[in-house]
């Protein structure tokens, strides 16, 4: 239990696919203007990643592998991600349409989201038992979330400031996500010294 949470852990603060590992960048500066958009980007995000890691993990490991196909994997697992973010849309529509309304152009783009497809190729490379893949994932999806979310407070908040002309719009979102990503350093220290 001690590894699952570490792996948890380490992935959320210390391995952030999108503020370390700069994975999953285009929603990440699309959707996090306002909170409630990045909250609901994220979950999406979080339930793509736990199904593909859930569908892709044994197709590499049950079929892919074991058949001497293992180099189809990016296309296999592209396909999957495909497949689960079309599901995705199909329910928001349906359940939730002011989300689906608000998200846009970026739930489609979930399937191009490169962080879902690192997540489902690291868990194959880091050689992850099923559950140790999932529970990366969700650390993955948790990461993908506390950086969209902190990272739309740093953005209304930049916004009601005057920045300097020569900085204003993307300089600034710029700037602003890369503090945002120097100040996840320090956690490595953190979880080093309560697990070992």
């Amino acid at each position: 239990m001690k590894e699952l949470i570490v792996i948890l852990l380490t992935t959320v603060f210390i391995n952030n696919y999108v503020l370390q590992q700069f994975l999953g960048i285009c929603p990440f500066l699309g959707v996090s203007k306002k909170v409630d958009q990045a909250t609901g980007m994220s979950a999406a995000v979080i339930f793509v990643m736990l199904m593909a890691t859930a569908v892709t993990w044994p197709i590499q490991n049950f079929v892919l592998n074991p058949n001497g196909l293992g180099y189809m994997q990016t296309i296999v697992f592209i396909l999957v991600i495909a497949s689960l973010v079309q599901l995705v849309e199909i329910v928001l529509k349906k359940y939730i349409p002011a989300l689906h309304a608000s998200l846009g152009v970026y739930l489609p783009l979930i399937t191009t989201n490169c962080a879902v497809l690192g997540v489902c190729i690291s868990n194959i490379d880091s050689e992850y038992t099923f559950i140790q893949a999932i529970f990366n994932s969700l650390g993955a999806g948790i990461g993908f979330l506390l950086a969209m979310v902190l990272f739309a407070g740093v953005r209304s908040r930049v916004e009601e400031n005057n920045a300097p002309a020569s900085i204003k719009g993307l300089p600034i979102t710029l700037i602003s996500a890369a503090i945002l990503s120097v100040s996840f350093f320090g956690f490595a220290g953190v979880i080093d010294n309560i697990f070992g």
